[in-house]
């Protein structure tokens, strides 16, 4: 009996055919004849180059930018550079697998640039096309974020405003009052949106960081195959450790070496004990924590400053990087939390939704993580580090045993 093929497979099948796929929903914001343009720009390009535009929504088929393109590599086969819509946005993002050719850069350069802003879908396409053809993403990247500092320096200047983005926190900012003070606000939150955009660039540069791929394979995953890529994981990171060879001679980058051992020695613990979901998803958040840290020490030792952080969702650390802070009150509880969570769970959170949360099992029952008993769960403790910064020590010391 034949089964019915997957949306992936379908859309793998798609650009076998044509490395151009849009939604017959949107098929008039990319007629023909610009489709043939493109595919002959996309024969001069580097790597090949694959355009999946699909809607994103919450509660459809595709729902983040990131799990569209993982998802489609994985059913096509082949490496290359895949140009999607950018989450719930019209904006474009790239992913590419087998190379570094400055796709994603020149992705968000045609979206920070002035100069496209209302462009058609073509045009846009067509420039992050050419950036890609050139080698010139990141450096057109630079320049437009250049740009965007200076406009903002001379705002402020103009307007006597405060440092924008001095806190990061919503109400943080001291801003004058009418449409000047709108301006500048706006011009606030979008380079707070754009640093935060920087730091996954560089984040991205460092071959030692937890591939974010991962994320998007473990959210979907049962118990037995998140054992499984658990496993795999804590071997990768050892062979990473062993490979390293981080000169230690300056105390920042010895601190930083020590914490990657600690956590790759926490995450086999946690692995070799662990009898859940949410004793694997531990694992995955320390040898994020640990390759983070690995990463950290290179550029440390190199010279060079630390690669910033990215902590997991806090809802579900499955769910990859936590790029929104959010002020959260738990059910039942006077007291708010500030917590990182990935967009999708902080818009649920903000719309009064209850987010996607891991779930644990207690007492014969399933609650959230975070509801368990913080003596009983190193993980409830702790929001799998995000309140509070000891977990590596905890798992050592043999905080998971208690459970």
């Amino acid at each position: 009996m034949l089964t019915e093929p997957s949306p992936g497979e379908r859309l793998a099948a798609a650009l076998r055919r044509s490395p151009i796929y849009v939604d017959p929903s949107l098929a008039s914001a990319l007629p023909q004849a610009e489709r043939r343009k493109l595919l002959a720009k996309f024969a001069k390009a580097p790597a090949p180059v694959f355009v999946v535009l699909v809607p994103l929504v919450k509660g459809g088929t595709w729902t983040e930018a990131d799990q569209l393109a993982t998802v489609v590599h994985d059913r096509l086969g082949r490496d290359g550079i895949f140009i999607t819509f950018d989450d719930d946005t019209d904006d474009l993002t790239a992913r590419e697998w087998g190379g570094d050719h400055q796709a994603r850069d020149a992705a968000w350069a045609v979206t920070l640039d002035r100069a496209m802003d209302d462009a058609p879908l073509a045009a846009r396409l067509s420039r992050i096309t050419d950036l890609i053809v050139s080698g010139t993403g990141s450096q057109e990247y630079d320049r437009v974020s250049a740009e965007i500092n200076e406009r903002a320096r001379k705002r402020r200047e103009k307007d006597g405003a405060t440092e924008p983005g001095a806190s990061e926190d919503d109400g943080g900012l001291a801003l004058p009052l009418g449409a000047a003070g709108v301006a500048v606000a706006g011009a606030a939150g979008f380079l707070l949106w754009r640093r935060r955009r920087m730091a996954s660039v560089r984040r991205e540069g460092s071959g030692l960081l937890m591939p974010r791929t991962v994320f998007a394979t473990a959210s979907r995953a049962n118990e037995e195959q998140l054992r499984e890529q658990a496993s795999r994981e804590v071997i990768a990171f050892g062979e990473l450790l062993d490979e390293s060879g981080v000169p230690t001679t300056g105390e920042k980058a010895r601190v930083l070496m020590a914490t990657a051992l600690d956590a790759y020695q926490a995450a086999g613990k946690t692995l070799d004990a662990a009898r859940g979901v949410p004793d694997l998803a531990g694992v995955l958040v320390l040898l994020d924590q640990g390759r983070d840290a690995l990463a950290s020490a290179q550029a440390v030792a190199n010279g060079k400053p630390e690669i910033p952080p990215m902590p997991l969702c806090f809802f579900n650390p499955l769910h990859g990087d936590a790029a929104t802070k959010l002020d959260w009150r738990p059910v039942g509880s006077r007291k708010r939390l500030r917590v990182q969570t990935c967009r999708p769970c902080a818009r649920a959170a903000r719309n009064k939704q209850t987010p996607d949360v891991l779930m644990d099992h207690r007492d014969g029952r399933d609650l959230p993580y975070y509801e368990a008993d913080p003596s009983q769960s190193v993980w409830a403790e702790t929001g799998y580090g995000q309140l509070r910064d000891d977990l590596i020590h905890r798992i050592l010391r043999g905080d998971l045993d208690r459970e």
